[in-house]
């Protein structure tokens, strides 16, 4: 254990409310949950909470720590596990990192023809949460937990993230909406349909070939409403489908969102989709992206 397993309970306490329903989840006493809290307390020199006759009410210590404690646990159990893979010194397997927004399907098609090129190389898929944070901490440090992730790329996006990509097709940009919207039942979606809609775009700045239909758009429909959003993740995605707008979107986030349906555009936009990678990948990601320009 590489950290303090008091910080287990003291994120239960801020979850649960109360030391007596942490203790019901935790299967243990009541005292010894207020044990644990008292002793982390001392341990860090810190009131994490306020015992009133109404209550725990959280510290702004308490609340700082709790923002980050649920990291501070994963990344320890996330560095024993990368001390046991150095361990077993196995060099040739390829973590790959997946989300709802970087879905692992591509390598279903490519593993066997990967494996066939190289018949030692396994994959071991590791999830993460797209917040923006994790977007900067794991494609800036591309090889550190993580060696590869698929998704949408250009230079603009590598430039951004301190990352490198390998191309294996271009995928046409399409919009989502709600299974409700008005144009949900359309097999393909024109320009003049979306007059009057909000076309939900990730801020300037973010990609090349973005920003471009960002232009496109300003200077030729005018008539298309365009609102701005920060990060690709299931949240963008709960307000294409609450506030019933239409968001830009691929093909391959199809299972992201159970009410909201995928639909081409009749434009010519695409994106580069592939792998993103280390600018310095390791010996094992360049046997993969190797394989990958062989077998694509």
């Amino acid at each position: 254990m590489m950290y303090n397993p008091q910080l287990d309970t003291f994120i239960c306490v801020v979850e649960a409310g109360s030391f007596s329903k942490a203790a019901e989840e935790l299967y243990i006493s009541a005292p010894a949950v207020i044990k644990q809290i008292n002793s982390l307390e001392n341990s860090l020199d810190l009131q994490l909470f306020e015992r009133t006759h109404r209550g725990l009410i959280i510290t702004e210590a308490g609340k700082s720590l709790y923002q980050d404690a649920k990291y501070l646990i994963q990344y320890s159990k996330e560095s024993l596990i990368r001390a046991q893979e150095a361990m077993n010194h196995n060099e040739e397997i390829i973590r790959v990192g997946i989300s709802p927004m970087t879905p692992p399907e591509v390598f279903v098609e490519l593993w066997p023809k990967i494996q066939k090129i190289y018949p030692e190389m396994k994959f071991k898929l590791i999830t993460f949460e797209n917040t923006p944070e994790n977007a900067r901490e794991i494609l800036a440090n591309m090889g550190k937990n993580i060696d590869v992730i698929a998704g949408i790329f250009d230079e603009t996006m590598l430039e951004l993230r301190g990352c490198d990509g390998t191309e294996i097709s271009r995928e046409p940009f399409c919009v989502a909406v709600s299974i409700h919207h008005r144009l949900a039942k359309k097999e393909k979606i024109t320009l003049d349909d979306l007059a009057g809609e909000n076309l939900m775009l990730m801020r300037r700045g973010w990609s090349y070939y973005g920003d471009m239909l960002r232009d496109d758009m300003m200077k030729n429909h005018p008539e298309i409403n365009i609102v701005d959003f920060n990060l690709y993740n299931v949240e963008a995605f709960n307000r294409c489908e609450n506030n019933n707008e239409v968001l830009l979107a691929f093909k391959s986030w199809e299972s992201v969102h159970p009410l909201i349906r995928i639909i081409p555009v009749e434009w010519d936009y695409t994106m580069p989709f592939g792998i993103l990678h280390s600018k310095k990948p390791s010996i094992k990601v360049k046997r993969l992206i190797n394989a990958i320009n062989k077998v694509k």
